[in-house]
């Protein structure tokens, strides 16, 4: 089970400095970061002028590392899909992702993996809502860093205010890990609501 919000607060704030904050994430450092601090004051930075298009990892199936993702991530498959978690503990209480075996982004989905899509997106969040002391699951496609379809699927925990809405992603890389044992409880959790569904088609 999912530390509470008291629970996590109490170590978060253990691990502050003396204000209550934690330190800046990496993300604050990525040119697309849209914030700056000028003067004391945050500002936005300036809009980078017009560039051509960035090409995006996997371009070539053969260079696509989501295509050899490691095994002992991944939670529950069937035959077209996988879900899997982070290579590490992060700051909210359960990040998966949801990828296709094959090596396809959104638009290549055809209307039956489509179809299948939705209902796996519908059935993750209902499985991590359902979690002690989860509030919400978050479902996010962005799509800009790698060509293979890797949708994120993240847990926020109920009762704090601070991390609500799309800065949750944001305080994920602010707040430190939580404890092994209840994630890797959720994890199996997830998986095993997964796995009771039966689609087999009945002659």
């Amino acid at each position: 089970m999912a530390e509470s919000a008291e629970q996590v607060h109490a170590r978060v704030l253990a691990a502050a400095d003396e204000h209550g904050r934690m330190p800046l994430p990496s993300v604050a450092e990525w040119d697309i970061f849209p914030w700056e601090v000028v003067d004391g004051a945050l500002v936005t930075r300036p809009l980078a002028p017009p560039a051509p298009e960035e090409p995006r990892e996997g371009e070539a199936a053969a260079d696509c590392r989501i295509c050899s993702t490691d095994s002992a991530r991944v939670i529950w498959s069937n035959e077209r899909w996988r879900l899997k978690h982070l290579d590490e503990r992060s700051g909210l209480p359960l990040v998966l992702i949801l990828e296709p075996f094959a090596h396809l982004d959104l638009p290549d989905l055809d209307d039956e993996m489509a179809a299948e899509f939705g209902t796996l997106a519908v059935r993750i969040v209902r499985a991590v809502e359902a979690l002690p002391n989860i509030a919400r699951c978050h479902a996010s496609r962005i799509g800009d860093g790698a060509t293979h379809l890797h949708v994120w699927f993240m847990a926020r925990t109920k009762g704090l205010p601070s991390v609500r809405g799309s800065f949750a992603v944001d305080w994920d890389d602010i707040l430190p890990p939580g404890p092994e044992e209840p994630w890797r409880e959720d994890l199996a959790a997830v998986a095993a609501s997964l796995a009771s569904y039966d689609d087999r088609v009945v002659d």
